[in-house]
């Protein structure tokens, strides 16, 4: 019997550069203003056809496979518009740490999409692809940009920002993760609406970026998890040029203009125990 064709994708990570939360909507997600990078930390998803059904292969035993998956969903999501094929097969190869705040899950899930749109030959057009991913989780349709941008509303509302600084980034992912909805539990935010009328960040020097750093679960955390605040001070203190909480947590990064200089602060930042350190640059 022939084997089954795969097609892959990489699925990167991202960094927020900024995330503020404010009030809470009435279908309980939270009204966001986020810029977002995507960066070089990559997972791999394949995906091929089956006769019938959706199976997923996480890469983590720790990770659902069925419909609490966000590739489960994003196929069952695609299969339904597309009609065919009648099943489908996802495999991931994972090197992006669940519960850190790096988006692995809604790029996997956006991965998929693109996989089934390669392996179908149809594409969804760019308003339907984009309802399809905002369906599986919030930040899927950003990874459906290849680039960064300014999410708002609950991250569905994208737009792309000028973006000239390169930049290396060391990721500190701490012993521990991160619930992404005890995160927001946390923040304490009351129902309300989202940010007045702001403009759209640019990013030309590294004064824009520093500037514009900061994030709201930061502040949540710091109660139970002071490690985020030490690794923020130890990244600071290695000489990174700025240095936050990525996402909901738990995972910490630090940015520099030079790669000697990220690599000289990994050697530093590597002798806490039970960490997982990556050097980044950004897309």
């Amino acid at each position: 019997m022939t084997a089954p064709i795969g097609i892959s994708f990489l699925a990167p990570a991202k960094l927020n550069i900024s995330l503020r939360v404010y009030g809470q909507r009435p279908d309980g997600y939270h009204h966001l203003r986020s810029v977002m990078v995507p960066v070089t930390l990559y997972d791999e998803v394949t995906v091929e056809e089956l006769p019938s059904g959706i199976e997923v292969d996480p890469g983590d035993p720790d990770l659902p496979s069925g419909e609490g998956n966000s590739c489960h969903r994003a196929a069952s999501r695609f299969l339904d518009w597309a009609g065919r094929p009648a099943g489908v097969r996802v495999r991931i190869r994972k090197r992006i740490p669940p519960e850190a705040g790096l988006g692995g899950g809604s790029s996997d899930a956006a991965a998929t999409l693109k996989g089934l749109a390669a392996l179908t030959g149809k594409t969804p057009p760019p308003a339907t692809l984009r309802e399809m991913a905002a369906g599986v989780g919030a930040d899927v349709p950003f990874f459906t940009l290849g680039g960064p941008a300014l999410a708002e509303g609950i991250g569905d509302r994208l737009t792309p920002v000028e973006w000239k600084v390169p930049f290396f980034a060391l990721i500190v992912k701490p012993s521990f993760g991160l619930p992404t909805g005890e995160g927001y539990a946390r923040l304490g935010r009351s129902p309300g609406g989202g940010p007045g009328e702001e403009p759209v960040p640019s990013f030309r020097r590294w004064e824009d970026v520093v500037s514009g750093m900061g994030n709201d679960f930061e502040r949540s955390w710091e109660s139970v998890h002071p490690e985020i605040g030490t690794i923020r001070k130890e990244l600071l203190a290695a000489g990174a040029e700025a240095a936050s909480l990525t996402g909901s947590g738990s995972a910490v990064y630090g940015l520099f203009s030079r790669l000697g200089d990220a690599r000289r602060a990994e050697g530093e930042l590597a002798k806490g125990g039970g960490r997982r350190l990556f050097i980044v640059r950004n897309i």
